[in-house]
């Protein structure tokens, strides 16, 4: 071969490899959001080879009623800025939301429930569902929910079915599994979800595989008002891959035997894990002060549970983080968007996580 052409190769690999590196570092190093928000929905989509990476509503830096708000952005990754979009529509009075999800499935966004707070801290679960366009900047209203539900989980099966798993609802937890179907837009009951119902529970899913952990119970008292408390629970729900509305729910051993509220988790598929990070231990109401008074403080560590094995692995970050929606997988990497860190401060960043690191 000509030393020109070997040449020639050998610098376009090196052109390609410092663009791949350059690809690398840039995803690592995400732009943070325009402005500070917690609690907020979010979600990854697809659309022509290129990723979006989106948040809705939220709670605001001042963290009063007030910084209620349905603001959304979204980053075309590889950017160096997030682009303002859209305001998520509202059927109720009040606008703005809490507690919200989100899941993306090709290049729509699904997005369910939340709650609205007054200046009297009323509380209301808002019946709207929405499904967004990126690429229309619209959002279309979908089937309501049947029973609405806030701080709940929301799990994509075959790209097409959608499982809210228990939640709030107005007074209180409900045990229901309510699946969407995107193709008919329709709502079913599937097996009720077997742990105690909770509100601000994380999960994730890998195949027909799901794991919920943890989130804060109702606790009655005599002759007082009710109050919460953290519950400490993992459940595994296995989907009948005949019927997906059959879900076999069985216990599984708990990675710490302490509770997390508010954690962002994921399911990874192409290690079969599904991976936990932050939250807090001291449940809280919207303003990251307890129930019990205290102020809320974010954990660091991660939990990793392995579907195949059934086993957990554990690992400490140096960052403590809480009051998540979700949490973004990147190719190697995963992503909190905003959310609570020390002295209950909302942040605008995203803070990075590197799987590798996971495993040192």
């Amino acid at each position: 071969m000509p030393r020109k052409t070997r040449h020639t190769i050998v610098s376009h690999t090196l052109i390609s490899l410092v663009g791949f590196l350059a690809s690398c570092y840039a995803m690592a190093k995400l732009p943070a959001l325009p402005e500070a928000v917690a609690n907020n929905a979010i979600a990854k989509v697809t659309v022509n080879d290129e990723t979006y990476l989106l948040t809705f509503m939220g709670l605001g830096a001042e963290k009063t009623y007030k910084d209620v708000h349905n603001k959304a952005w979204a980053l075309r990754v590889g950017d160096n800025a997030w682009r303002e979009i859209a305001p998520v529509p509202s059927s109720l009075t009040l606008k703005g939301r809490l507690a919200s999800i989100a899941v993306g499935i090709g290049e729509l966004t699904y997005i369910f429930g939340g709650y609205t707070v007054a200046k009297d801290h009323t509380e209301i679960s808002s019946p709207d569902n929405f499904v967004y366009s990126v690429v229309d900047n619209e959002y279309t209203a979908i089937a309501n929910t049947p029973v609405p539900v806030d701080d709940a989980i929301a799990l994509v099966y075959q790209n097409r079915f959608i499982y809210l798993i228990s939640g709030w609802h107005n007074d209180g937890n409900v045990n229901l599994t309510q699946v969407y179907d995107i193709k008919t837009n329709t709502w079913q009951q599937a097996s009720p979800y077997y742990g105690e119902p909770t509100f601000g529970h994380a999960g994730g899913i890998v195949g027909n595989k799901m794991l919920v952990c943890d989130g804060v119970a109702v606790k009655p008292r005599r002759n007082a008002r009710r109050t919460f408390a953290a519950k400490t629970q993992c459940f595994s729900g296995t989907i009948d891959q005949q019927n997906p509305y059959k879900i076999d729910w069985r216990i599984v051993e708990h990675p710490t035997g302490e509770s997390r509220y508010r954690m962002a988790a994921v399911g990874r598929a192409r290690s079969a894990e599904i991976i936990f990070i932050g939250g807090s231990n001291n449940p809280y109401n919207y303003n990251g002060i307890g129930y019990n008074g205290e102020p809320a403080t974010p954990d660091n560590r991660i939990w990793i549970f392995n579907t195949k094995s059934a086993k957990w692995h554990l690992k400490v970050s140096t960052t403590g983080t809480m009051d998540h929606r979700g949490l973004i997988e990147l190719g190697d990497r995963f992503y909190t968007i905003g959310g609570m860190v020390n002295k209950q401060t909302v942040i605008a960043d995203l803070i990075s996580y590197d799987y590798a690191d996971f495993f040192k």
